[in-house]
């Protein structure tokens, strides 16, 4: 699986508003829902945040990935921010976070809603794509970081 295969480059919005976590979270999940034709936002706005409440998906290195399944997404799809000032996520490292990707997927897919899980963690243990990423200056230069890690994965 390729993770440019459910991002677009205008599901990515560099910086976001947001200034509080559950904030940024519902921004992707609106910003996903204008994109994606997910259906009822305020559903995957609660199937996230439900997620989120139950335990954290700050998973360390300033990074959180808030994701969640909805009756009203048809195919998996991914949304990323980055947040002006880092964010109080929960996450499990105690240091706030400013790289969120934020993924939703069908009730039915658990097997490519986990794929991609797993897809983002293996592309972010990368400290130097990290940096990378995070420092994008805008949407269309940080799809193409991530467009030339996979394309560099594919190849090796």
């Amino acid at each position: 699986m390729r993770l440019t295969d459910i991002l677009q480059p205008d599901c990515i919005k560099v910086p976001l508003s947001a200034d509080q976590k559950q904030a940024a979270i519902y921004e992707l999940a609106q910003l996903l829902a204008e994109k994606c034709d997910l259906g009822d936002v305020e559903e995957l706005k609660r199937a996230v945040w439900q997620r989120e409440s139950t335990r954290t998906t700050g998973i360390g290195h300033g990074i959180g990935i808030p994701h969640g399944k909805c009756a009203g997404c048809r195919k998996l799809c991914m949304a990323i921010g980055i947040a002006e000032k880092p964010l109080d996520f929960g996450a499990i490292d105690g240091k706030p976070v400013d790289l969120i990707l934020l993924l939703a997927s069908p009730l039915d897919q658990t097997g490519p809603h986990i794929q991609a899980l797993a897809q983002i963690s293996r592309m972010l243990t990368d400290e130097s794509l990290r940096a990378r990423i995070k420092t994008a200056r805008d949407a269309e230069q940080l799809y193409k970081v991530v467009e030339q890690y996979e394309t560099q994965q594919a190849s090796a």
